[in-house]
C-alpha cells in the first residue's frame, strides 16, 4: 500500500505526486535558524495528479497566489521550529486546499423583499425625515 495524504474518505493524493524540500525559515531564531533547515517548501502538481479533472479545473480556476501560472501549488510551511510538524502542516494546508474545492456550492436563488419589508423601510424613512425636519431653524 502506498502512502497517501488523505482529503475526504473516497478521495486521496498519492505521496509520490507531493514533493517536499527543506529549506532555511525566515525570521527571527538566533543561531538555529541560520544552521538548521527546518522549514518545508510543498510543490503539488496539478496537472500531472491523480485528482478527478472537475477538481483540477476548479483548483486552476481559484484565484489564490499559492498556485503559479504553471498550475503548480506551492506551500510554504514555517510556522513550527521542527521540520516534522512544517511537513505536517504544509500536508495538512494542501489537503485543506484541495478539499475546498471539493464542496459543491449551492446556487445562490435571487429573491425580493417582501410588500411589508418594503413598507416598513419606508415608513422608517419618512419617520427618519420628519426628526431630522423638527431639528431645522423655524421661521417666524
Amino acid at each position: 500500500m502506498i502512502a497517501a495524504l488523505v482529503i475526504t474518505p473516497n478521495l486521496s493524493v498519492p505521496d509520490n505526486e507531493i514533493q517536499l524540500e527543506a529549506i532555511r525559515a525566515q525570521g527571527a531564531g538566533g543561531q538555529n535558524v541560520n544552521k538548521v533547515s527546518s522549514a518545508v517548501h510543498l510543490r503539488f502538481d496539478i496537472h500531472a495528479s491523480s485528482l478527478p479533472e472537475l477538481y483540477k479545473e476548479r483548483l486552476l480556476a481559484l484565484k489564490d497566489g499559492r498556485i503559479t501560472d504553471d498550475g503548480v501549488i506551492v506551500i510554504k510551511a514555517q510556522q513550527f521550529r521542527t521540520q516534522l510538524k512544517n511537513r505536517d502542516d504544509g500536508r495538512s494546508r494542501l489537503a485543506e486546499l484541495i478539499r475546498s474545492v471539493t464542496v459543491e456550492k449551492k446556487p445562490r436563488r435571487a429573491t425580493k423583499p417582501s410588500r411589508s419589508s418594503q413598507a416598513k423601510r419606508v415608513d422608517s424613512k419618512k419617520k427618519q425625515g420628519q426628526t431630522k425636519a423638527l431639528r431645522r431653524r423655524v421661521d417666524i
